[in-house]
């Protein structure tokens, strides 16, 4: 900790104002603390002064010059440099000051590469961050290791971790199914290992749990910052970490030290108040969320949670929270520092860190009078449990309605499977109270009529809920405990108790219920509510069941379950279980990356060429998709994850889950050059052979869901040259500029029916491209009639040299050179 706090005071708002003095004057900064941001990585040190040096030049500049609107930060003179301890004297008091700041402000510009010269304006400024660390899952990870090799670099240049989850299949159980992944798997896993040897980076082996609950019980620390090849990244916000889902490209941008580029994030505040209790659950208000914003209602912004209600909540709670704010297109979201998460930090062996957090707080929480786009609040003592879906995250039904949503829809009464677990709900707490309430039904004699899935986070979990008897009771009631993977979640589900096509219902606990998400059938209808809801559905094996108000008939006469518990965290500490960690050699000069030329799963890669103007002329409409279009429409996860390091095969699932507004059909496109409806992987080939370029026309927020960039790969690789949507999500249209495509927006969104399927386009303007400069969209009808469309996009002066460059990585490798 810093030497000699002399004191804390409260001020008239409640808010703390840290004076600190030193010891010494050679003692006189953060950076004299050498606190571990891991303790996997004992030279690698958690950076609290740059944070502190940056906010002060954010605010010198907004004092002497004032933002010249709410949120906005311009016109950079400020040169100074903290020099002295004696400019350590932090105030909270902020009415002198221009523009008090959130947290997620606070984490964001505390993480600016060039804090002097960075224009700051909420929603319109590009800012180039410097990120703590970078994490990768296995199926995301080939990809982005692929490109980060083709950089030409020797080492990593931030911590980066890989992690083995996403490609363990959920079929008879955690140990024969992890068996069996690991020989199904070999040649993806060495490659990963000896890529991970290779280039500095910590390898986490398959079984050793989900990468979102790794990163929190291991590297997640507050006030940090951190990007993921992985939606669901926002998890580590429990910790108080700006953790966000990328592309891979991006993950190399940051591992090879580039600074990393985010146009400037606004701030959406979610006020609680009240006290949870009850039946309701940390996952009920993010699902109560999800109905207010809807899908794309977070987009372009971090959600902010803060008032007295957070304190009621887990850090684990709030990790589930901020996991789930990838469902309503958030760009992150985060909780303030409080006990919750020191008490986490201390139960996972990290007590170091909590200290110096307690020392750092004043930048770990929200300044009095901060700015927020929009506020939502949530009073925690009313709110009542939630069922999400189906089909869609957003379709939110508070349980007391649910029962009549159920019947009045016609939904599939019959709950067939409850899954319980995955990155967004499988902590110690989760587990504990679903036990709670397995354990309450075992005693009086109720059985379980649906089928019962528990997925551990992390083998951690796994064998902390095994020596504390949770396991035990989920196995008397008939439960099946599942590898430490991702499995049913991400479709990793060989399911085999209802046929493909046959409509039922699932409960979940996951995060996301797209169609066919996870067992493939589109037919299932996947509602998702708190690990505590599913266990007690259980029971009932029928959706119009309400356990906090319905009973069950038991051995001994009718059964009500009463209210969950469970301890938040274990009483006997955590149980590691196996060591699953590889740590990267002191000597790597003779590590060899294992890629064999003949492997059908794993391929390195080709440049995409530069820009070409003629490509942009006179070029086809592959499709015109109808309606939602997510990227598992665009480039499927379940059987397809085995080809995601082969570009090549795994182009073969492109689009083909997307709906033909011509035919309304998945997979069915009209092919002009054998002038019949064929699959669009087969007609996007024939047109690259034919050197005919394509566009795809979209809805609205096309590309939803996870950060899976091999959804813009396929297109740039089988000949695509744009994607041109009413609106795009975050994560999908930096993918796509990423690797050299076009993503563009129609400037008036009822465009989109302006065009159809046979229409040739010409995308004009390209020869002045230039940043806030629309481009013409020039459509032929076969009638010979034409139509001009205007088209917005969103690059910058960088992002444009990756669009002629061909992609980023060119460009980079170019710069290497």
């Amino acid at each position: 900790m810093l030497p000699s706090i002399a004191r804390t005071l409260a001020s008239s708002s409640g808010a703390k104002t840290l004076l600190v003095k030193p010891a010494t004057r050679s003692l006189a900064t953060f950076a004299s603390q050498k606190v571990t941001m891991s303790n996997l990585e004992s030279d690698k040190f958690i950076n609290y002064q740059r944070i502190e040096d940056n906010l002060k030049i954010v605010r010198d500049r907004a004092r002497a010059f004032g933002p010249s609107q709410s949120g906005v930060i311009s016109s950079p003179k400020f040169t100074g440099r903290l020099h002295h301890f004696e400019d350590l004297i932090f105030s909270l008091n902020l009415r002198s000051l221009g523009h008090p700041l959130t947290l997620a402000e606070k984490v964001v510009y505390g993480h600016l590469d060039d804090a002097k010269n960075q224009d700051i304006e909420r929603g319109t400024s590009y800012l180039k961050l410097r990120p703590d660390r970078v994490a990768c899952q296995d199926a995301t990870a080939q990809m982005a290791l692929l490109q980060f090799m083709s950089a030409g670099l020797p080492s990593v240049a931030v911590p980066t971790t890989v992690h083995c989850d996403h490609l363990i299949e959920a079929q008879k159980g955690g140990v024969a199914d992890l068996a069996r992944a690991n020989e199904i798997n070999k040649e993806v896993y060495n490659f990963l290992a000896t890529c991970s040897q290779k280039y500095n980076i910590g390898f986490w082996k398959p079984g050793s749990g989900i990468i979102h609950q790794i990163i929190l019980e291991n590297y997640a620390f507050p006030g940090g910052m951190m990007i993921g090849t992985d939606s669901h990244t926002p998890n580590a916000g429990g910790l108080g970490m700006v953790a966000v889902g990328v592309g891979g490209a991006d993950a190399v941008d940051v591992m090879a030290d580039i600074p990393w580029e985010l146009k400037c994030p606004k701030v959406i505040g979610i006020k609680l108040t009240g006290k949870l209790s009850g039946w309701a659950s940390p996952k009920d208000v993010i699902l109560k969320v999800a109905g207010i914003l809807t899908v794309k209602g977070g987009t372009g912004a971090i959600v902010e949670y803060f008032g007295p209600g957070v304190d009621s909540i887990s850090c684990t709670g709030m990790a589930t929270i901020c996991n789930m704010g990838a469902e309503i297109g958030a760009t992150t979201s985060l909780f303030p520092y409080n006990s919750r998460m020191a008490d986490y930090l201390r139960a996972t062996k990290r007590e170091n860190i909590a200290a110096y957090a307690d020392v750092f707080k004043h930048n770990l929480t929200p300044d009095a009078g901060a700015k927020y786009d929009q506020v939502i609040e949530i009073d925690l003592n009313t709110l009542e449990p939630y069922v999400n879906g189906p089909f869609t995250p957003d379709l939110a039904t508070p349980l007391s309605q649910f029962k009549d949503a159920v019947i009045k829809n016609g939904w599939p009464k019959e709950m067939k499977v409850g899954l319980i677990g995955s990155c967004t709900n499988s902590s110690y707490e989760d587990m504990s109270r679903s036990a709670s309430l397995a354990q309450q039904a075992l005693d009086a004699g109720v059985p379980a009529k649906a089928k019962f899935t528990i997925t551990p986070g992390s083998e951690q979990i796994r064998a902390t809920i095994e020596r504390d008897g949770q396991a035990a009771v989920f196995d008397k009631i008939g439960g099946v405990v599942l590898a430490n993977a991702c499995g049913p979640c991400i479709g990793q589900w060989d399911r085999q108790d209802v046929k493909k096509g046959e409509r039922n219902s699932i409960l979940i606990s996951y995060n996301r219920n797209f169609t066919g998400r996870n067992d493939a059938n589109p037919a299932t209808h996947a509602f998702v509510t708190s690990p505590e809801l599913v266990t007690a559905m259980v029971f009932s094996g029928d959706l119009t069941f309400n356990p906090m108000t319905d009973t069950l008939q038991g051995a001994n006469g009718p059964f009500k379950f009463q209210p969950p518990n469970g301890a938040e965290l274990p009483p006997r500490g955590f149980d590691a279980g196996v060591d699953t960690y590889q740590a990267p050699p002191a000597d790597r000069s003779k590590v060899v990356v294992d890629v064999a030329p003949t492997s059908n799963r794993l391929q390195l890669l080709t440049p995409f060429a530069k820009y070409d103007p003629k490509n942009y002329k006179d070029i086809d409409v592959l499709i015109k998709v109808q309606g939602k279009c997510t990227t598992d429409h665009i480039s499927m996860a379940g059987p397809w994850l085995k080809f995601r390091g082969h570009l090549d095969n795994i182009s073969n699932n492109m689009l083909i889950g997307a709906v033909n507004i011509a035919n309304e059909q998945a997979n069915s496109i009209y092919n002009k050059l054998t002038k019949q409806f064929e699959a669009v992987p087969k007609t996007a080939r024939d047109y690259k052979a034919a050197g005919k370029p394509w566009v795809v026309i979209g809805d609205e927020n096309y590309g939803e869901g996870s950060s899976r960039e091999h959804a813009a790969l396929e297109v740039r690789h089988l000949g695509g040259v744009a994607v041109i949507v009413k609106s795009f999500a975050r994560i999908h249209e930096t993918n796509l500029k990423k690797q050299g495509m076009l993503p563009l927006t129609f400037a008036d969104p009822k465009d989109y029916e302006k065009i159809n399927p046979e229409d040739i386009v010409s995308i004009q303007g390209l020869e002045s491209f230039a940043p806030g400069v629309p481009l013409n969209l020039h459509v032929a009808k076969p009638d010979g009639k034409t139509v001009d469309i205007k088209l917005n996009h969103t690059f910058n002066d960088g992002q444009i040299g990756w669009f002629k460059a061909g992609s980023a990585l060119n460009l980079m490798a170019a710069a290497a050179k």
